[in-house]
């Protein structure tokens, strides 16, 4: 059998995780203001947030400038890392050198870092840092020079299409060719905003002026072709089954569009969806007439209809319901972009964070879970760490339901999904009380 061989061993994990958690904090110190992946307490949505900051009013920017690293990962100079990352060469050096095993045959690492390591993501933002501080050296307010970056993926923006192919360009170039990286040529473009381009997933593009950010065709066609997969895979699923697979998806693609302009997308794609399962459930009855596959497969509840969902037997005896994500349900929100100077790791951004934080979970939590949360100021009662919409969480019963708890709000306690697992593995009670900073 043969393995991905960049992903390292338990032990280099475990160093890994060591040397990163030194690390990280030094690079938020020097990471760009405009870098927002692999950092913390940042995402997709704030680099879209950005595009709109600078892409969208009447005098901004009206050229923008795709850049694309051709093998970002695999191509980092170590001389570059060993002379300009600060921690320890020694063990940096193992790392780099390594090598890999492939079919029984050894490969050393001459570039590179493997891309299954925990702290490659951080080694190669490090590499990257800088670049928007060396552009604006060289570039004055009137050139509209922005750059905007989410890992290894950029856009530079500018006043014209020269200044970005003669100047910016060559500078980019430069800066690269030093760690030992290059442009994709076929991937590299420049796009007037009026013709619009794709960046982390939306097509972003001004009609008749105004400024739409939307799902690429791209990514709802590459969405779309996993669902569809995925239901042909699973003829012989059951409804509950079937459903169980799809809903995280779904959920999943739909929360990270949703700070766009994608409702007009949502509708289309709930469509699509619904043809999807409709052809599974009439390949599974061909005999049978299309009343009777609508009422064994689709329900009604209150005044929406042909909702793909399946009663199964739950707990206590009762049945419940399991229905499909309507994709259409997911409301559209602005994102508010985190600020360029805040660092999670400095004391005086504490309350900020906090404040973002608890406006994130209001918005994700129904009423009651919201105050579960606040009642356990935002922290599992096991492991004392914060339950955020990035960890997940369950609702657990003080008592549970099989020992006679009901589903009071007394009787809950928000718990993340690991913790929740083993509480019922080890059968051990959790103490229903309220946080304290004593108690952390």
């Amino acid at each position: 059998m043969q393995y991905e061989a960049t992903v390292p061993t338990m032990k280099d994990r475990a160093v890994q995780a060591l040397y990163l958690f030194a690390l990280d904090p030094v690079a938020e110190i020097t990471a760009d203001g405009n870098s927002f992946g692999f950092r913390p307490k940042r995402s997709a949505a704030d680099a879209l947030a950005k595009c709109f900051i600078n892409l969208a009013r009447s005098d901004s920017p009206q050229w923008v400038l795709e850049g694309d690293i051709k093998g970002c990962f695999d191509n980092i100079s170590h001389d570059w890392l060993l002379a300009h990352i600060p921690m320890e060469r020694a063990i940096l050096r193992k790392w780099l050198k390594a090598g890999l095993i492939d079919q029984q045959a050894f490969r050393p690492t001459e570039a590179g870092t493997p891309q299954g390591g925990i702290i490659s993501p951080v080694l190669a933002n490090m590499t990257l840092d800088g670049l928007e501080a060396e552009i604006r050296k060289h570039f004055r307010q009137p050139d509209k020079v922005h750059v905007i970056r989410y890992a290894d993926d950029f856009i530079v923006t500018g006043c014209s299409k020269e200044l970005l192919e003669n100047e910016i360009k060559p500078l980019l170039i430069e800066f690269l060719e030093v760690r030992g990286l290059e442009l994709s040529p076929e991937k590299t473009s420049i796009t007037h905003i009026d013709e619009g381009f794709d960046f982390l997933g939306w097509n972003i593009r001004k009609y008749d002026g105004k400024l739409l950010i939307k799902p690429s065709r791209k990514s709802v066609r590459t969405f779309l072709g996993k669902l569809r997969k995925l239901v042909k895979d699973g003829r012989a699923l059951t409804q509950s089954g079937l459903i169980d697979q799809l809903n995280p998806l779904i959920r999943g693609w739909a929360n990270y569009h949703r700070c766009s302009v994608a409702g007009q997308t949502f509708s289309k794609m709930g469509h699509a969806i619904w043809r999807m399962l409709w052809q599974w459930a009439t390949r599974r009855h061909r005999n049978k007439p299309k009343r009777w596959i609508y009422e064994r497969y689709f329900t009604e509840i209150g005044s929406r209809k042909w909702l793909f969902a399946a009663r199964e037997q739950g707990t206590g005896g009762k049945s419940k319901w399991v229905r499909l994500v309507q994709i259409t349900d997911t409301p559209i929100r602005r994102h508010v972009k985190v600020k360029a100077e805040a660092n999670p790791y400095d004391p005086k951004w504490e309350a900020y964070f906090e404040a973002r934080q608890q406006g994130a979970t209001e918005e994700e939590f129904p009423a009651w879970l919201v105050r579960l949360w606040h009642r356990q100021k935002g922290r599992c009662p096991v492991c004392f760490q914060q339950i955020t919409t990035e960890t997940g969480w369950n609702a657990h019963h003080l008592v549970w339901k099989v020992l006679g708890g009901s589903d009071r709000i007394d009787n809950l306690v928000l718990l993340h999904p690991d913790c929740h697992r083993q509480i019922h593995s080890r059968w051990t009670t959790v103490a229903n009380r309220v946080l304290t900073p004593s108690a952390l």
